[in-house]
């Protein structure tokens, strides 16, 4: 976007537009730029005025009409022979279609402006273009080149003193060094984009991007102290942009912060927004906030709801989704669970982080279905990849699934590993994890005859447990100890399963005869539970049987 004049030009009949557009006034940025241009200003200004409005549509988020408004201005600029700007719409071109996840169409774009900008090397068009350039290659798992692109990016934003171009080839850059296994010369490098952001130095994509992709790959190191650092700061600057693209890309990266905090309700409902606010714009983070929201639903034991948000990620992103491997073994369906997420492992080739992630859901399901050279497998990769990336919750992980295999196998130094797992957990501050990791050192020290050990393990984790409302792991913890859970709000065991009928959609009819009792007593013993559980509708009823594990 070219730079904004100090005041109102009278010879720049989109200078008020322009003004506007710097504001972040959207709205009326998008209405001045609207007017039609005089005759005599059109074939000066027309080109400049489609891609104002373009840009005030990217924000508002009608990214339909921002494509078909850049299109144009990339014609008008490219009639009027101005190689420049027509080969900075084409970089955005490549970016719009790449959010709405037509990759063919975006690198036809991408070539096309390489084209245009061959002999701009000097300018901060053919920056943008080069740094594109380089996460495609990144994305092919090239990184040396991708590397040494973003690194002469960082050279010439510095020589033109462009602190956009800058900013965002020092992120590039930081990402590509994070996958090479350079992770703290990674962060670094994002840690110093970041200032151009927190200073107000950058334009606002510039700043959502560089947010974003820092909170992003502190997600995949696990290093939740930055995230949480950084955290905040996104939040505020994503409020102050309330008609962007970039709230909902944030919520996604908070959503996931927040459950791994063990804040579910909050995340849950971040990932609601991300998806309400990106349905239309990205098509792939609509799908990861999907992703999100079947995570959270299957650790509280909403096995349905996981699923269908599981479902709606793999209807609109077109991609298997791991997670359902994890519904999958707890449905008890343990060989679907081991050919999922060993095909979801499989797919990923280079990217020793994106495996490490599925990793210790590898390892369980392995567990699981007796297979513990495949379990044993996954264990020394995971380790190998805390070690190198140097992070502490894969590190964490790869304690966890260590315990896993040494339980299955019966090896005394389970108490020990998975106790030492606990530990780290609760260092970062993970409960979730923490908690798990307390249930299997309670089986460990069982099996190796500490009783005490056992019952003050199981009793941490059922305490933790109970907090999260991780209904899902208290039903495993009740298999492994033997026990029952007691019912919520006095419901007696017939209440109980008169409950799990409603959540079953079965009407009184239907129950009666299910049960041999009468539509009398059926109704009775509705009225009973709908007091008892303070609901109004078999609705609300049956999203209370799940939220406490009351449906079998």
């Amino acid at each position: 976007m070219a730079a904004t004049p100090e005041g109102p030009d009278a010879t720049d009949p989109l200078a008020d537009a322009r003004a506007l557009l710097a504001r972040c006034d959207w709205p009326a940025a998008f209405a001045a730029g609207s007017q039609r241009l005089g005759t005599a200003q059109e074939e000066q200004f027309e080109a400049e005025r489609l891609d104002l409005l373009a840009e005030a549509s990217w924000w508002l988020g009608r990214l339909d009409e921002c494509i078909s408004l850049r299109e144009a201005a990339y014609r008008s600029f490219e009639d009027r022979g101005d190689r420049r700007a027509a080969g900075q719409c084409a970089v955005w071109l490549y970016e719009h279609h790449a959010f709405k996840a037509r990759p063919s169409i975006a690198g036809a774009w991408l070539r096309r402006a390489r084209r245009a900008l061959e002999d701009e090397q000097e300018s901060v068009e053919y920056g943008s273009l080069v740094l594109r350039e380089a996460e495609v290659t990144h994305g092919r798992g090239e990184l040396a080149t991708a590397a040494g692109a973003a690194a002469d990016t960082v050279a010439l934003g510095r020589r033109l003193r462009s602190a956009d171009i800058e900013a965002e080839a020092l992120q590039t850059l930081g990402r590509i060094r994070i996958d090479e296994g350079l992770a703290v010369e990674g962060l670094e490098l994002m840690d110093e984009a970041m200032l151009f952001a927190v200073e107000g130095r950058l334009r606002p994509y510039s700043t959502g991007k560089v947010y974003c992709s820092l909170i992003s790959a502190c997600e995949a190191l696990g290093d939740l102290r930055r995230a949480g650092e950084w955290s905040e700061a996104t939040s505020r600057w994503a409020e102050d942009h309330p008609m962007a693209v970039f709230p909902g890309l944030c919520r996604v990266h908070v959503a996931s912060s927040l459950r791994a905090r063990g804040e579910w309700d909050r995340a849950e409902e971040e990932a609601r927004r991300a998806c309400d606010e990106l349905a239309d714009l990205n098509v792939m983070n609509a799908a990861a906030g999907h992703a999100e929201i079947g995570e959270i639903r299957r650790r509280m034991g909403d096995l349905v709801g996981a699923e269908q948000a599981f479902a709606e990620a793999e209807a609109i992103s077109g991609r298997a989704q791991p997670g359902l491997a994890l519904v999958r073994l707890a449905q008890g369906r343990v060989i679907e669970a081991l050919s999922m997420i060993t095909h979801a492992v499989g797919e990923i080739t280079w990217n020793r982080l994106a495996r490490a992630q599925l990793l210790p859901a590898l390892v369980e399901i392995a567990v699981a279905a007796d297979d513990l050279p495949t379990a044993r497998a996954a264990v020394e990769e995971l380790q190998s990849v805390g070690v190198d990336f140097s992070s502490p919750s894969i590190a964490a992980a790869a304690l966890t699934a260590e315990g896993r295999v040494e339980l299955a196998s019966g090896e005394v130094c389970a108490c020990a590993t998975l106790r030492t797992a606990a530990e780290r957990w609760n260092e970062l501050g993970i409960p979730h994890e923490s908690a798990t990791a307390r249930m299997l050192q309670g089986a460990a020290c069982r099996e190796a005859g500490d009783l005490d050990g056992a019952t003050a393990s199981f009793e941490a984790a059922r305490d933790r447990l109970e907090h999260l409302g991780a209904a899902l792991d208290l039903r495993h913890l009740h298999d492994i100890t033997g026990t029952a859970p007691p019912l919520p709000a006095g419901l007696t065991e017939r209440e109980a399963e008169v409950l799990r009928l409603v959540a079953e959609g079965l009407t009184n009819k239907q129950m009666a005869q299910r049960l041999h009792l009468s539509e009398k007593t059926v109704s009775r013993h509705l009225s009973n539970i709908f007091t008892k559980i303070d609901v109004t509708s078999r609705s609300a009823a049956t999203a209370y049987a799940f939220a406490h594990d009351l449906v079998l």
